[in-house]
């Protein structure tokens, strides 16, 4: 199967209502663990698990950067059983990420938002484009401080080595 490609903006934004949020027509949200696992350079490569109303779904994902915007993402899902064995190919320099993700559509694209426990004055907002010359529409509910698209100080992977201060 030949891998997507992921094309996406990324800012760092206000801390979001999270009841507003989940009050929000078509809102879907889902705690994630995200593990990182030992991989190659230039390769990042991650399991998931994502619980929505009690039901879980494991996911693997392996992600290769083509450039700031772009990276060529493979993902599939996986039992709990793959789940826990890849599980013991954990990257033990990086620490387990636990956030609630909340996915809103809006104009054409979704907002997913991603609230993490260790901050609570900010949030990650990422958009998923078609090309990489799309601008997103983004609600005025959602503050954006600031684009951190091309600081790898703000990717998931950079979090679980260490988890910059906030912003605001």
């Amino acid at each position: 199967m030949p891998a997507n490609l992921e094309i996406e903006k990324k800012y760092i934004i206000e801390y979001p209502d999270t009841d507003f949020l989940k009050s929000i027509p078509k809102c879907q949200y889902s705690d994630i663990e995200q593990v990182y696992l030992l991989s190659e350079d230039g390769v990042s490569e991650r399991i998931r698990k994502r619980s929505t109303n009690g039901v879980h779904k494991y996911y693997h994902t392996i992600k290769r950067r083509i450039n700031a915007y772009v990276r060529e993402e493979d993902e599939k899902e996986i039992s709990e059983a793959e789940y826990l064995e890849l599980r013991k190919r954990a990257n033990p320099a990086l620490n387990i990420i636990y956030k609630t993700r909340y996915v809103i559509p809006y104009k054409g694209f979704n907002m997913e938002i991603d609230v993490f426990p260790f901050w609570d004055r900010q949030a990650y907002l990422e958009v998923e484009l078609s090309n990489v010359n799309d601008i997103p529409a983004i609600p005025d509910y959602i503050k954006c401080m600031c684009d951190v698209t091309n600081n790898d100080e703000y990717t998931n992977r950079a979090l679980a080595s260490k988890i910059p201060d906030q912003i605001l």
